[in-house]
């Protein structure tokens, strides 16, 4: 664990809409930690740090809760839909050395061959790993692959210690060259909206 994810987490007794936007004003964001049996824990966590460490996917937070380390996986961000901003948080209780089951983001490396385009067709692919050595991303490489060649699940180099959950026939990667009306689809949808823009005027003096 590194020192940025080492969160103070302030027990809270008080609940409701009132609260939690007090809570957020103050630079505080509401969370509930479950899991392992145990009951629901309320904790107010620092906004600021927070929301660096869960930029990134799968984020594991090591908790200081009343003087007790506890290790807790965030499961949920709760975000208001227009500001953007994070509401509450659900983090599930993780102890070191247990498995758990993750979605690992998926990421293309590489130019495939010339005229051909690399379609992602899974984001993410899910893996079982120990808790404190999740990965923040798998890679697939697409270099100099031709139409018609794909990447599948069963494909995918995972890290040390990473077992494949994923059926291993899912697709997460397709060549394909574009057909010529793809390629004109937007050309079409230019024209569509310059005459749409064009014969606005005329109506509008029509109108008059």
């Amino acid at each position: 664990m590194s020192e940025d994810t080492k969160v103070h987490a302030e027990v809270r007794e008080q609940f409701g809409k009132g609260f939690a936007r007090r809570l957020r004003a103050a630079g505080k964001i509401p969370a509930v930690i479950y899991g392992h049996g145990t009951e629901p824990v309320h904790v107010a966590l620092p906004g600021h740090q927070v929301s660096l460490i869960i930029r990134r996917a799968n984020a594991l937070l090591e908790l200081d809760i009343d003087g007790k380390d506890q290790l807790a996986l965030v499961k949920d961000v709760q975000k208001d839909p227009v500001r953007q901003i994070i509401e509450h948080i659900d983090l599930l209780v993780v102890k070191k050395g247990e498995k758990i089951q993750v979605d690992v983001p998926v990421i293309v490396t590489g130019e495939p061959f010339a005229g051909t385009v690399a379609n992602l067709d899974a984001t993410s692919i899910t893996v079982e790993v120990e808790a404190t050595h999740i990965p923040e991303h798998v890679e697939v490489s697409v270099e100099g692959l031709e139409e018609g060649q794909h990447i599948t699940a069963a494909d995918v180099k995972l890290p040390k210690g990473a077992t494949l959950l994923a059926d291993p026939e899912t697709l997460i990667v397709a060549v394909y060259v574009p057909t010529e009306e793809a390629a004109a689809e937007p050309e079409e949808g230019a024209e569509a909206a310059e005459g749409e823009a064009a014969e606005a005027p005329a109506e509008e003096a029509a109108a008059e």
